[in-house]
């Protein structure tokens, strides 16, 4: 049995090389929260406004039948890729364009390590889906997702631990990190924690949680980071339907990311 071509990989890999980073767009698909109708004007103005691709997961339960529903009204709206980033096994299908097989490695519960995986493993190389390992590393206080991955949150404050375990997970193999400061954080992750990891590791750094403005998403490239994450900073358009704002935002967002590559250079 063959294992799939890396498509998103490489299409994330070239983003970062030809543009100096990537930008995902993090979608939970919360049967509670979400509007399934305005899914598609939703993809189609982050489309427009330049994210690379749309990430959908969670940290709470949701019906597998209602995420095959929430991809395909995406899928409506964009041609860019779509991306799982499952909180547990309930958040993979084959609908998707590719698989973020995380792990919280600084989960104290060997299930959300590796268990968890291994029980979707099997059926995810049956379907041929893409996968692109991702070290999943939560920061303090944890929020949602570190109390459901049963975390011990990575203090913002100590660079040096967040290095070492980025350079574990680099070790491993895995294709890239993730630092996660937490849905709806109220302040990202430190730029000098950031800017740390990003200098000692040489696997792509994606960073999320609390990136709210287009200074703060440029501040994150500066620093090093390869991938910003953006979710619930669109939110509050999105309930008011004004998809036209989403992607002003985003292109203003991007604008100052670009702007940051070139003072880098």
């Amino acid at each position: 049995m063959t294992s799939p071509v890396k498509k998103v990989k490489e299409y994330l890999m070239n983003e970062i090389d030809n543009n100096g980073f990537a930008h995902l767009t993090l979608i939970d698909p919360d049967p509670f929260k979400i509007d399934i109708q305005s899914l598609s004007k939703l993809a189609e103005a982050l489309d427009k406004g330049g994210t690379s691709g749309m990430m959908i997961g969670g940290s709470t339960a949701f019906d597998k039948q209602f995420l095959d529903t929430v991809i395909d009204e995406i899928k409506n709206g964009t041609s860019k890729p779509v991306i799982l980033f499952p909180g547990n096994i309930a958040g993979v299908t084959r609908k998707a364009d590719a698989l973020f097989f995380l792990s919280p490695l600084n989960s104290t519960n060997h299930y959300y390590i590796v268990r968890a995986q291994a029980i979707a493993a099997p059926i995810i190389k049956v379907w041929g889906l893409e996968t692109i390992s991702l070290a999943y590393l939560i920061f303090e206080p944890g929020g949602t997702a570190g109390y459901v991955a049963e975390v011990q949150p990575l203090p913002r404050d100590k660079p040096e631990i967040a290095i070492a375990f980025a350079t574990a997970a680099e070790l491993f193999g895995f294709d890239m990190v993730y630092l996660e400061a937490g849905s709806g954080a109220k302040e990202p992750i430190p730029y000098q924690t950031v800017g740390a990891v990003s200098k000692f590791i040489d696997i792509p750094v994606i960073v999320g949680g609390g990136i709210r403005s287009p200074e703060q998403a440029a501040k994150m490239i500066a620093a090093g980071a390869s991938i910003v994450v953006q979710g619930t900073h669109y939110e509050e358009y999105l309930e008011k339907g004004d998809f036209e704002s989403i992607s002003n935002v985003l292109r203003e967002t991007i604008s100052a990311m670009r702007a940051a590559v070139k003072v880098k250079e």
